[in-house]
């Protein structure tokens, strides 16, 4: 195969590459001007930190989802670990079940936020963990065991709270849903989302253990034989992913001044769709944190979107669902050029 004929091969395949890089933000930045110019209202600056507070939530858990899908796992349990999570760091704010509905001074027992937080958060870092040691010690698919985390941590939620919500809790808990800051236009969770977001790219992009969660997704068997341990760094990922579950439960909780065993319902799926729209491959070894947040502000966006122009709730899933797909198809499309790259230059 001549010269010219490789470079050009290459130069195309660049070209796909570039394009998979920056579809999502370029998809955005198209969302945001379409928007913009058919309902004017979607620029009004508290709209658009509405829409940061309403993906902080989701944003949280789909930080977790890019370390798991980077392994080329999958974790379908989220959603339901949220609620368990929620509902365990709710009682402990409330000192248990006696108050669940009381609030302020006619509250008999309770416990500062701080103490719900780290109750809530490890309740989903304990979820993550048994999870990836059923994944690498028996040998059990993600899929598979997750699936049954979804089920089982939903029985668990309703189990525990006797199906009733736990709610009314002290300012000083529903602060850190509520509370904006910045003359009252800078939803608090927005901080906490970005903060974490910044964290978790740092971890990725430069630390060891980054590379290793890189480079297991990219070749678990190669990855092995150069010394990374494939199995500790599978189950971690999935104890993140259950950190960032418990964290969103906090939060939402506070935001919804409320706990109940049916929250966080398809967020799987929501959580799913941000994290692969946003760049990370299904196949493991590549995506960014970046390319997460931006995916979900995509959805996001075309969720307020289509609410500002009142297109039914239905319909809106229907559009979501078709973009995941695509986004999906063309990641097959670019691992399998990339597949095919060798034997183009051979």
């Amino acid at each position: 195969m001549s010269d010219a004929l490789v470079r050009s091969g290459e130069r195309k395949l660049d070209l796909v590459d570039l394009i998979g890089r920056f579809a999502p933000i370029i998809f955005l930045l198209l969302l945001c001007v379409g928007f913009a110019v058919i309902e004017p209202k979607f620029l009004n600056p508290l709209n658009l930190f509405n829409v940061m507070r309403q993906i902080s939530i989701t944003g949280l858990i789909a930080i977790g989802m890019t370390f798991v899908i980077l392994t080329a796992g999958i974790d379908l349990s989220v959603g339901s670990l949220l609620a368990f999570a929620g509902l365990v760091g709710a009682a402990v704010a409330k000192g248990g079940f006696e108050d669940r509905f009381a609030v302020g001074a006619s509250v008999a027992a309770g416990n500062p936020f701080w103490m719900a937080a780290l109750a809530a958060i490890a309740v989903g870092i304990v979820g993550g963990l048994m999870q990836g040691l059923a994944i690498t010690r028996l040998r059990v698919p993600p899929f598979v065991v997750t699936l049954g985390g979804l089920q089982a941590f939903r029985g668990a939620a309703l189990l525990f709270s006797g199906g009733g919500p736990i709610s009314g809790f002290d300012p000083s808990y529903t602060w850190w849903g509520q509370a904006r800051v910045f003359d009252g236009n800078v939803p608090i969770p927005v901080f906490i989302f970005i903060g974490f977001a910044i964290l978790a790219h740092f971890v990725l992009r430069r630390t060891k253990f980054g590379r290793h969660v890189y480079a297991v997704g990219g070749n678990p068997i190669a990855a092995e034989l150069a010394g990374v341990r494939v199995r500790a760094v599978t189950t971690t990922v999935y104890v993140i992913s259950g950190f960032f579950a418990g964290l969103a439960a906090f939060i939402l909780s506070a935001r919804l001044n409320s706990a109940e065993a049916v929250a966080g319902i398809g967020f799987e799926l929501t959580v799913i769709a941000a994290v692969v729209i946003g760049g990370t491959s299904l196949f493991g070894g590549i995506g960014t944190i970046f390319g997460t947040v931006v995916g979900a502000m995509l959805i996001g966006v075309l969720t307020n979107g289509l609410v500002l122009l009142n297109v039914p709730s239905s319909v809106q899933m229907i559009v979501i669902g078709i973009i995941l797909v695509l986004a999906v198809a063309f990641d097959l499309f670019v691992e399998r050029r990339r597949q095919l790259r060798p034997s183009s230059i051979e």
